[in-house]
C-alpha cells in the first residue's frame, strides 16, 4: 500500500492536529465581561432616572460593583450613545452627580409646556444677591449689603428657605459674623459640575475706556457749578428772591 504524503491529502482528511489555524483563542471571560457591562450600563440608567437629585459615580460604582472611572466610562458612552442617536434628552454631569436632564436645543418646547407662573422666580434683587454669595463664597451678610448698598436680610432668608444658599461657617473676627455659601441645588439649577464652572467676572466687566466715560459723565452730572441749570449769566435764569432793598451792584 502507497503511502501519500501529507501535504498531497486535502485539509478535511488531515489529522486535527496537523490543520493550522491563525484564529486566536476564544476569551471564555469575554461574555461575561460584555454582560457585566450591560447590566451595569442598564442599571445605571435605572438609577438615575427614578433619582431626584444628581447620583454620585462613587455611589453607582458601589451599587453596580464596579470601580469608579469604569462607572465614569460607561456614564461618557451612554452620553454619546444619546446624541448620536438625537434623543431629546442629555446624560449631564451636574453638581458632581449625574442626571437625566432635557437637551438644550429643545428649551423652547419646554418653555411652552411649563405654565406660566408655575415656579415663582427670584426677585432682581435676590438674584443680584446670589450672585455675589456664589462669586464672593464665604461671605458675610454685612459684606454682601455693602456691596448691594442695601440690606439683604430678608433676601438671604429667602435665598436659604429656596435651598440655593446655606451657612458654611463662622467669620472668626469680632462678632462671629455668619458665612455664607451656596448649595448643590444652586448647581443643579444652573446646571453646573462645581463652583469653579461659573464664568469669569472678566467677561462681565466693560472695559477701561468705557469705566472712565462713564466716571466722566457721573462727575459732571454731580458738580452742580456745570449745571446749566445753574447758569444765572442765561436770560431765562430764575431770579433768586433777595432782601428788600439789597443793591444789585455788590
Amino acid at each position: 500500500m502507497t503511502m501519500s504524503n501529507p501535504e498531497d491529502l486535502p485539509v478535511e482528511d488531515l489529522p486535527v492536529e496537523d490543520v493550522a489555524t491563525d484564529d486566536p483563542e476564544p476569551d471564555e471571560h469575554a461574555d461575561v465581561r460584555d454582560a457585566a457591562g450591560d447590566e451595569a450600563r442598564r442599571a445605571i440608567e435605572a438609577v438615575v432616572l427614578a433619582a431626584t437629585e444628581p447620583v454620585e459615580p462613587r455611589f453607582l460604582a458601589e451599587l453596580v460593583e464596579l470601580p469608579v472611572a469604569r462607572v465614569e466610562a460607561l456614564c461618557s458612552d451612554l452620553s454619546r450613545e444619546y446624541e448620536d442617536a438625537g434623543r431629546g434628552f442629555v446624560l449631564a454631569r451636574v453638581a458632581g452627580g449625574y442626571r437625566f436632564q432635557t437637551h438644550p436645543d429643545l428649551a423652547p418646547y419646554v418653555e411652552r409646556f411649563v405654565l406660566e407662573g408655575q415656579h415663582v422666580r427670584l426677585s432682581g434683587a435676590a438674584l443680584e444677591t446670589l450672585a455675589i454669595v456664589a462669586y464672593k463664597q464665604p461671605i458675610a451678610r454685612g459684606q454682601v449689603s455693602a456691596i448691594r448698598g442695601v440690606n439683604v436680610e430678608t433676601t438671604l432668608q429667602t435665598l436659604v428657605a429656596r435651598g440655593y444658599v446655606t451657612d458654611v461657617g463662622r467669620d472668626p473676627g469680632p462678632g462671629l459674623a455668619v458665612l455664607y455659601g451656596t448649595t448643590p441645588t444652586f448647581l443643579e439649577r444652573i446646571g453646573l459640575d462645581s463652583i469653579d464652572d461659573l464664568p469669569p467676572l472678566g467677561d462681565f466687566v466693560p472695559e477701561a475706556s468705557i469705566v472712565e466715560a462713564l466716571e466722566r459723565g457721573l462727575r459732571i452730572s454731580d458738580d452742580p457749578l456745570t449745571d446749566e441749570s445753574f447758569d444765572d449769566d442765561r436770560p431765562d435764569a430764575p431770579v433768586l428772591d433777595r432782601e428788600p432793598g439789597a443793591d444789585d451792584d455788590v
